[in-house]
């Protein structure tokens, strides 16, 4: 979309598109871009009225300022709806192993979605699966929510080509994967599927 851009109505369209639909709704990929631009030059136009000493000005000044509050407003419930609806599917993605197309997910949101189902899985075998086998829970000291802090050894990767159900050098299933997927494995299986062009890593 080279002609796109950010104003005050098409973010408000983008928020009610959120609010009305149950699926996460599509963005340019260079939303964020787009949004740190436009509320940038609204604060520029904003200085710019304030410092001109005109009775005149300030109904501009007032209505550029609510503008930009707005915005920001918009702005924030838009991220919040997004970052729900990120969390409950890497929630549910976690229990059910079900797949979620991340082309529906900025790059930024794609490692958020990662590291969720890093962190519930992590706990979820520190916590149930020790409880299931009769032991107490162990969970380490805190450390970084970051995904590549949780499992150094795994590797948060988006599926670039559909790969059928398959057996890892760890003995466990993995797939099948459909394009577009997001899933974190193991830095061995990772390694596999990069070096036949079947999957590309999210860094």
């Amino acid at each position: 979309m080279e002609d796109f851009a950010i104003t005050y109505e098409s973010l408000y369209d983008m928020l009610r598109k959120e609010k009305s639909q149950e699926e996460l709704q599509k963005l340019d990929p260079n939303f964020f871009s787009f949004v740190a631009e436009y509320l940038n030059t609204k604060k520029q136009i904003l200085e710019s009225q304030e410092s001109k000493d005109s009775i005149f000005a300030s109904a501009e000044i007032q209505k550029t300022r609510k503008q930009l509050e707005n915005s920001q407003k918009i702005l924030k419930e838009l991220y919040e709806r997004r970052e729900n609806k990120i969390i409950q599917m890497a929630l549910f993605s976690s229990r059910s192993e079900s797949r979620f197309d991340s082309e529906l997910m900025l790059k930024e949101e794609q490692e958020l979605f990662g590291s969720v189902i890093s962190t519930l899985t992590s706990f979820k075998t520190s916590i149930l699966d020790n409880l299931i086998r009769g032991k107490l829970p162990v969970i380490e000291q805190s450390k970084s929510i970051k995904s590549q802090d949780i499992d150094k050894n795994s590797r948060l990767v988006r599926f670039i080509n559909a790969v059928p159900k398959f057996v890892g050098d760890d003995l466990n299933i993995y797939g099948p994967y459909e394009e577009h997927d997001v899933a974190n494995l193991p830095e061995k299986v990772v390694k596999v599927l990069i070096d036949r062009n079947r999957a590309e890593e999210i860094k």
